[in-house]
């Protein structure tokens, strides 16, 4: 099984890298709202960007009438104003069952070639999709086996009998069966996700715009910190994206980082709680335990907690007692982990360097983005 596993992702890969070495003619031609020093995100030739789509997307993406008992949106995990996150340890889905891993950010999920904290074969977004919608371990929105339940729902909307329209032209000449199904729904909230960009933060402004103002002398503290050789933050968190999980239409191949940072070491040998052994699940490799996905850092001053797990709880925490430390593991009985990644060494550090750090994470907010009503909830009038 495990053998299986790993050849579906090796399969899985290098389909993401045929797909990124290709020029996606449709991201081109969609108007993009980012600025000029941006790339283009790469979107699937099945599923081109159009308005219409995203504005159904979403509708889709903020309705509870997509959960078995309506109580639930996939914005119950990913509020706005917590850039895209819920601010809970772990979501919960309507059962009260809850998930096994941190909601993480949506900010930028275009740019990214995996879309979950662990799982190297999921690496399309109207795939991951039917996981909250359809998933049963956990429970998220319950509607395994209610497929008709929610087509009917959507096609007695007069709201949504517009928006498929619009959204799905061809699909409306073949009748509601084809207007109203997985397809369609899942690439439009695949579509509005992709248009969750945020680029825009005061540390864009003073590194691509010119202005110098935009970053306070603490931040600029921070930054030399975050990108000089005593933390070496940049390693894992560089690029336009600040995680090394990149994909875009100038990149020949997606570039995908998964690491070990020393956060357990429940038996002295590096093992991660079960269920929490990151890419091993899916590999079964022993070098893989505890490897998980890098995640960005825009907006990281507003997605805690932190970890997979949820387990950190400020900026501080993870500067001073997780990375300072080498890995959390570190300061605890059984010493760092020896799996933890190369990358991680530890540093000394005081509290005006700590200071300066989460100046500098803090200007990686984009309040346009946090506030965007293009990004909001539609049905709230």
């Amino acid at each position: 099984m495990k053998l299986r596993l790993l050849r579906l992702a090796m399969v899985s890969f290098l389909g993401i890298m045929a797909s990124a070495a290709q020029f996606n003619v449709a991201a081109q031609t969609y108007q993009w709202d980012i600025p000029q020093w941006v790339p283009v995100p790469v979107v699937p030739d099945d599923n081109p960007m159009t308005d219409k789509k995203v504005e159904l997307g979403r509708h889709l993406f903020y309705d509870q009438r997509l959960s078995a008992d309506q109580t639930m949106s996939c914005a119950t995990c990913h509020h706005q104003d917590k850039a895209f996150t819920d601010g809970r340890r772990f979501a919960k889905g309507i059962s009260g069952q809850s998930a096994i891993r941190n909601a993480m950010s949506l900010t930028n999920v275009a740019y990214l070639p995996v879309l979950t904290w662990s799982n190297p074969m999921l690496t399309s977004m109207e795939a991951q999709a039917l996981i909250p919608l359809f998933g049963e371990h956990p429970v998220e929105m319950g509607m395994a086996g209610k497929e008709a339940l929610l087509f009917e729902r959507l096609k007695t909307e007069p709201v949504y009998q517009r928006l498929f329209r619009d959204a799905f032209p061809k699909e409306a000449q073949g009748g509601e069966t084809q207007l109203y199904s997985l397809s369609t729904v899942t690439k439009a909230l695949a579509s509005f996700q992709r248009r969750l960009l945020s680029f825009d933060s005061p540390y864009d402004r003073f590194r691509y715009g010119g202005d110098q103002a935009a970053l306070s002398p603490q931040a600029k503290r921070g930054e030399a910190l975050f990108f000089g050789e005593k933390m070496e933050c940049y390693h894992c968190h560089g690029g336009l994206n600040f995680t090394d999980n990149i994909k875009h239409a100038r990149l020949p191949f997606p570039e995908l980082g998964f690491h070990n940072t020393g956060l357990y070491n429940v038996d002295g040998k590096g093992a991660y709680p079960t269920g929490q052994t990151g890419i091993e699940e899916f590999t079964g490799a022993a070098s893989d335990m505890g490897k998980f996905r890098t995640p960005t850092l825009r907006n990281i001053a507003k997605t805690a907690p932190y970890m997979h797990d949820g387990s950190v709880p400020d900026l501080a925490t993870v500067i001073r007692t997780h990375y300072a430390r080498g890995g959390r593991a570190g300061g605890q009985p059984s010493g760092p982990s020896p799996k933890r990644s190369e990358l991680l060494v530890g540093f000394q550090v005081n509290e005006q360097e700590v200071q300066d750090l989460i100046a500098f994470l803090h200007a990686l907010t984009d309040e346009g983005f946090l506030q965007d009503e293009r990004l909001s909830d539609p049905w709230k009038r």
